[in-house]
């Protein structure tokens, strides 16, 4: 019997797929609350896959968003949690400033960023900053009294027996007007610049916004240096008064020496006989603590030679100090240094520049700052008449033309012969 066949029934179209709008991982737009929200796979620095998100009141507002989020995204990773400015400034100050700058400069990044930053900035989220954030804060600072910022006044008491202790200006309603100097304002703003490139070198910010904010740097402060006829009559003065100080003196007009390298320098370091010393270390104040430590970088340390006046007047130092520790006895505390008080102990660097001003007023010449006398120097070993050779190590220029230059300033004769004989009677 024939067996039916089964008819065969045509199979039923598929229906074309639409076609996909977007790419995998590429994220989506949508309607969100009272607005729009969208978001777009990205890598974070950790290296894991990780929506980011981004929010508008207009589908457009998102949309331009929402662009420059695939915009980072291609070009590497995405910070998706950014915390606000002021815990990163502890992190940075505490993770990477500290461990690697001078203390100097630790101690002067945490003032600004605890006085002037983090007040005024603190609270913003550190990918949130803008240009705009950031000039505002430098415009308004230039401005703005600190004694009423910082609560200077407020701090001081009510009623005290001293004037100058008690409330006397802004928090009784007379403000002083105490705003920061430019120089002030430049120095918390390259903080925060400072800060922020961090944060871009540890990818957790895609750009430096402080970088592109209109900051000009002041102009240098224009010290007149002495002339050698101030030098000669200063030094003639503390020699004559026998200023325990007067060889610190010497050292810091005609080596050159800062005032952290002078207070600094130890004994070991000093050949009397060869007439040179290496200068790598030096005395600071800082955050309450002084510290002896070596001197901030490579270029700072270097094997001076020095004149017979040096030789003169480190000689009496020396028999200053002997005599200081027969006396002190016991309580001599031995710290290796040049420059010591009475029991052996170093300098206070605050005690030093009163000592400077003081002897400044009795030699009857003008008051500079102890740092201004480095730029005297050059004069003194001119009239000295060291050698050129012996003057370009002394003051570390890099050739000689430099030196002889500064050679073609001719001192007077009577100056010279001054000079020379200046440290004679200290042999006596």
């Amino acid at each position: 019997m024939p067996t039916k066949t089964a008819l065969a029934t045509p199979e039923e179209p598929k229906r074309p797929r639409k076609p996909r709008t977007r790419a995998n991982n590429e994220g989506s737009i949508f309607p969100y609350k009272n607005g729009w929200a969208g978001y777009v796979w990205v890598t974070n620095p950790e290296g894991n896959k990780v929506r980011k998100w981004a929010y508008g009141k207009t589908r457009e507002e998102t949309h331009e968003k929402w662009l420059k989020l695939h915009e980072q995204a291609r070009k590497g990773p995405v910070v998706t949690k950014s915390p606000k400015l002021s815990d990163y400034l502890t992190y940075w100050l505490e993770e990477v400033v500290k461990p690697n700058l001078a203390p100097k400069t630790a101690a002067n990044y945490e003032m600004f960023s605890r006085l002037y930053i983090a007040p005024a900035l603190g609270t913003k989220r550190l990918d949130k900053l803008t240009v705009k954030d950031v000039q505002s804060w430098v415009n308004k600072t230039r401005s703005t009294c600190q004694c009423c910022k910082q609560g200077k006044d407020a701090a001081r008491p009510e009623q005290h027996s001293n004037p100058k202790r008690r409330q006397r200006c802004c928090a009784i309603g007379e403000c002083c007007k105490e705003i920061p100097s430019d120089w002030t304002v430049h120095d918390a703003y390259m903080t925060l610049r400072a800060a922020l490139s961090q944060a871009v070198r540890e990818e957790a910010l895609a750009r430096n916004v402080a970088a592109n904010v209109r900051m000009p740097a002041p102009r240098k402060r224009k010290v007149k240096p002495w002339s050698v006829d101030e030098a000669r009559t200063f030094l003639e003065s503390a020699r004559t008064r026998n200023d325990p100080m007067y060889p610190a003196y010497v050292l810091i007009l005609v080596l050159g020496l800062r005032l952290g390298e002078a207070l600094g320098l130890r004994w070991e370091d000093v050949d009397l006989d060869q007439a040179e010393m290496t200068i790598g270390w030096q005395l600071q104040r800082v955050s309450g603590q002084l510290l002896h430590r070596q001197t901030k970088t490579e270029a700072s340390d270097a094997t001076l030679p020095f004149p017979e006046i040096v030789t003169t007047a480190l000689r009496a130092r020396q028999r200053a100090r002997d005599a200081a520790c027969e006396s002190a006895g016991d309580d001599w505390q031995e710290t290796g240094l040049v420059f010591t008080t009475a029991s052996g102990r170093p300098v206070e660097p605050s005690n030093f520049r009163r000592s400077f001003a003081n002897a400044c007023e009795k030699a009857e010449v003008r008051k500079v700052h102890v740092h201004a006398t480095r730029k005297t120097c050059a004069s003194l070993l001119v009239a000295l008449d060291v050698h050129p050779r012996v003057a370009m190590q002394i003051l570390r220029h890099s050739q000689i033309s430099v030196t002889m230059n500064v050679y073609s300033e001719v001192s007077s004769e009577d100056t010279r012969k001054a000079l020379k004989k200046l440290g004679d009677r200290l042999d006596s």
